[in-house]
């Protein structure tokens, strides 16, 4: 895979991301008059996640989506959650940053981890095809 095609991806990922935070926002704040906050953040986490799934299925990877990247799927956001809590902490405790913008620093210090990690999960062997190729072009540069 290209430089240009890597950032093509990351820019598609960001864009997703926008896009379903706004989602997720927009649908938390339709439910909430109708059940209790935490069954409408709830939902509206379950069903943001249904659709980031398709956005970076289709968009971002341009992949087939399957049952198997389904089920797996959350796991990016388990991942995103632990990384962001961490780091909350970490700047918060440690760093001393003001708990307004720690919140924000840690999201941003999550994309690349959540990023390689969906790759991975919507995208099987991409890793594997790009170690090929650096292995190839290495070999070809020496002879």
């Amino acid at each position: 895979m290209s430089r240009r095609e890597q950032l093509g991806q990351i820019f598609r990922f960001a864009l997703v991301g926008g896009v379903n935070t706004g989602t997720f926002f927009g649908i938390y704040l339709l439910l909430h008059p109708w059940m209790p906050y935490f069954a409408a953040y709830s939902l509206a986490f379950v069903l943001a996640m249904v659709g980031s799934f398709f956005m970076n299925t289709y968009f971002t990877y341009r992949t087939r989506p399957t049952w198997k990247k389904f089920l797996l799927f959350p796991l990016t956001n388990v991942t995103n959650y632990v990384i962001q809590s961490a780091g909350l902490y970490a700047l918060v405790t440690w760093a001393g940053m003001d708990t307004r913008i720690a919140p924000l620093v840690a999201a941003i210090v999550a994309i690349p981890f959540t990023f390689l990690l969906s790759r991975k999960i919507l995208v099987p062997g991409a890793a594997r095809a790009e170690e090929a190729q650096q292995v190839g072009a290495g070999a070809s540069s020496r002879g």
